[in-house]
């Protein structure tokens, strides 16, 4: 099995996999949060700016639905030495969707398929997808995945909900096996894995899958791969270790004590509830307004409570 780290806007920046790969050496590829524009901004540069990325292998994920756009991004990308992109085809924000961008492009596959086989036919860079299944429909999912078998898709990794669903309710697993019985390109799944039982429970399901992709629950528990992979589970000192990294690498490119809180309080409202009797410290860290106040919390929380037991 190969491990991937989904892309989350606002939390899988460079900063945070250059840290989670240092301590835990367990990713096989991380995908960037997306790039929208036709040039992309100094911000983004820095994201997938090989100096800030090296020993990963790292696929920039591009969010588009304009030909000329995607390949004007896939070009610039390449002078950085990327040969592999992914499309987003999940992001289910009403914001995006509105503009037919993410899922919302779903909503109409004729231009959807217009748009593939131009960039696969014009690109010079290998292109996976990342998909759902539809907008409000499972039924949508036959005409998409018709779309999809007709182009050389690097891997195409399903989130198997509707752009409706965001991120509510169970998997739809039925659509993830009619995928399996009939596209034959490489398949990643994605969704919900955040625990050894639900990563035993997809694999008996789906032994032929040698692809998961992991993002919310890799955030809450940064020692879940090594779980599934039968390893002792991280310690309290790696996920210090690992939190200070964090931390030094934020302040390296954030400004001032309300931006960091910001960062910081979002990362704790998933790393929190590793931690026995956490309840207490958690309501302090997101009411902190200052970082030397946050600070002395989140020492305290290491000091005085320990990781739960898996």
């Amino acid at each position: 099995m190969k491990y991937y780290l989904a892309p989350m806007e606002g939390l899988t920046g460079y900063v945070y996999r250059r840290a989670y790969h240092n301590h835990f050496h367990n990713i096989d590829k991380y995908f960037t949060p997306f790039i929208v524009n036709k040039k992309m901004s100094n911000k983004e540069i820095r994201d997938i700016h090989p100096d800030n990325n090296k020993g990963m292998e790292v696929v920039p994920q591009i969010m588009s639905n304009r030909v000329d756009d995607f390949l004007s991004v896939t070009k610039e990308l390449t002078t950085y030495g990327y040969d592999t992109v992914n499309l987003n085809l999940g992001c289910p924000s009403g914001t995006v969707t509105a503009k037919r961008r993410g899922a919302g492009f779903l909503a109409v596959p004729d231009q959807l398929e217009e748009f593939l086989a131009e960039i696969y036919e014009k690109s010079t860079v290998k292109i996976s997808i990342k998909t759902r299944i539809g907008m409000k429909d499972e039924g949508e999912w036959e005409r998409i995945l018709q779309i999809y078998e007709k182009f050389p898709i690097e891997e195409l990794i399903i989130h198997p909900r509707l752009q409706a669903d965001f991120y509510r309710g169970g998997v739809r697993m039925d659509t993830y096996q009619k995928a399996v019985e009939t596209i034959n390109v490489p398949l990643c799944y994605n969704g919900d894995i955040d625990s050894v039982e639900k990563y035993e429970e997809f694999c008996k399901a789906f032994p032929q899958t040698e692809r998961i992709m992991i993002g919310r629950g890799m955030i809450k528990n940064p020692g879940l791969i090594q779980e599934i992979k039968g390893e002792p589970g991280m310690t309290k000192e790696i996920l210090r270790a690992f939190y200070e990294e964090l931390f030094e690498g934020y302040q390296e490119v954030l400004c001032g004590d309300k931006q960091m809180l910001f960062k910081m309080k979002e990362i704790w409202s998933y790393l929190g509830q590793n931690f026995t009797d956490s309840e207490k410290y958690m309501k302090k860290i997101l009411k902190a307004n200052r970082l030397s106040e946050y600070d002395v919390i989140v020492q305290a929380l290491f000091r005085e409570q320990e990781l739960l037991t898996k």
